[in-house]
């Protein structure tokens, strides 16, 4: 295989959906590898040419269901994508062409517009989120999903960061910024998201994989910013290629309930937290040969960072000895 499309999955209504779209869309010999994490979904995924799906009996969490599947790849490349996701018409050609050994890319991001509710009584759509609970047009109750599954283009995102508690933030200015004009089609981001990265395989482990140490989920996109960076390579958003994510407002599974894959208490939002504050302030990650400073400079100025808090991540550093 070319390519390895990880797809972790925890009671995801759309997983079919968004594993039989990368393999419509893809152009190389490209596999979806979809890891069912604790459940089988309804209704069933019919098996199709390079789909394999691996099932657990009891959900592991999405760093490690990330990391399992990268374990049953044998591809030259993996891309970790949500499931709950679309991919442009040669995604996988485009990213291959340009990835550098050292690099973990990023398709530019839209929103993912994936279904509308339709009143069965007269006929009107409502964008998603939760079901409605009665027509507002005809007083209607009953609604069918009805699947849309485009990419919203007044909705792109190509540039993120992190804060200065390392918290995941968007930021449309810094596309703005006359030195990243300049880079073309690949453009330097700090941060991303985490619905979507891609590398070569050899570097998904050189990077240590998902650390299953921050838990299921939470600071996704830090960890994989600062591996990047921090590593001595790059991490590159295509604006030649692009993939949309479909974000979630409010409870919009076909009968009303939540979809939220997986339970999550705030405890452990603030325990994935503290977790990466430590990592990456402390410069503790034995893959590093660059310091967390050393990141900040390169992107500076960074909103939400003053040169008051630069400075003392200067000063936390001369404790620690980076190795090469």
């Amino acid at each position: 295989m070319d390519l390895s499309v990880i797809i972790p999955a925890r009671n995801e209504i759309f997983a079919a959906q968004t594993a039989n779209n990368v393999l419509d869309k893809a152009k190389a010999n490209t596999e979806v590898l979809l890891v069912l994490d604790g459940y089988w979904p309804d209704p069933v995924i019919h098996d199709r040419p390079n789909l394999r799906i691996i099932h657990n009996s009891e959900p592991v969490g999405q760093r490690a269901a990330t990391n399992q599947g990268a374990r049953l790849s044998n591809a030259k490349y993996v891309m970790k994508l949500d499931a709950h996701c679309s991919v442009a018409e040669g995604f996988d050609l485009a990213l291959m062409e340009d990835c550098q050994p050292d690099w973990v890319m990023i398709p530019s991001q839209y929103n993912l517009h994936a279904f509308d509710w339709v009143c069965e009584q007269c006929g009107k759509r409502r964008y998603q989120g939760s079901k409605p609970a009665v027509c507002k047009e005809c007083g209607g109750e009953h609604f069918e999903m009805r699947i849309v599954w485009k990419r919203r283009r007044n909705r792109l995102t190509v540039s993120w960061r992190f804060d200065s508690d390392l918290h995941f933030q968007y930021w449309k200015e810094h596309k703005r910024r006359p030195e990243v004009q300049s880079q073309g089609d690949l453009i330097e981001t700090m941060s991303c998201i985490g619905a979507c990265i891609f590398c070569e395989r050899e570097r998904y482990w050189q990077l240590g994989g998902m650390d299953e140490e921050h838990g299921s989920w939470g600071q996704f996109g830090t960890e994989i910013a600062c591996k990047s960076w921090l590593s001595g390579g790059k991490l590159i958003t295509s604006l030649k290629t692009w993939y949309a994510h479909m974000f979630r407002t409010g409870n919009f599974a076909a009968n009303g309930e939540s979809t939220w894959p997986y339970e999550i208490t705030q405890r452990q939002i603030n325990a994935a937290r503290a977790y990466s504050q430590t990592m990456w302030r402390d410069n503790a990650w034995p893959g590093q040969v660059k310091p967390l400073s050393w990141m900040l400079e390169h992107f500076w100025p960074v909103p939400d960072w003053t040169d008051e808090q630069l400075a003392e991540q200067k000063k936390r550093e001369s404790n620690f000895t980076i190795s090469s």
